[in-house]
């Protein structure tokens, strides 16, 4: 029997298109979403994420859907199976993660905790 490694993360059809339409001017080839995983929020962990220019020595390099996602090590363990989506609602417009190790979530959106984390969901005040 094979091992199958999980999918670290996936890009919806939204998402990758409004990659494509953010970074069509960008001559860079290098150019990529950095989604990164940092402590804090109310929930615990918080998701980041931006436009890179080019991955650092300590980053994993991931092709999503034709597009370059740059994940560091430590953010991968709380990222794998994770799909980035990008929605536009009469709420707003952004990119979401839809995070299966995600055991609980603040309503900010942005916040979450794992099974693993023990520490206590925090008030979504800001």
């Amino acid at each position: 029997m094979i091992d199958q490694q999980p999918t670290v993360l996936s890009l919806s059809d939204a998402a990758v298109a409004k990659l494509r339409d953010l970074t069509k001017e960008e001559a860079n080839p290098n150019i990529g979403l950095r989604v990164y995983v940092y402590s804090g929020g109310c929930s615990g962990y918080r998701y980041g994420m931006m436009l890179e220019d080019q991955p650092t020595p300590e980053d994993n390099v991931l092709e999503a859907n034709g597009v370059k996602v740059y994940v560091d090590g430590q953010s991968i363990p709380l990222l794998t199976g994770s799909q980035i989506d990008y929605v536009d609602t009469l709420m707003g417009a952004g990119f979401t993660v839809n995070n299966p190790n995600a055991v609980t979530a603040c309503g900010c959106g942005s916040s979450f905790r794992t099974a693993d984390d023990a520490g206590q969901a925090r008030s979504c005040a800001h």
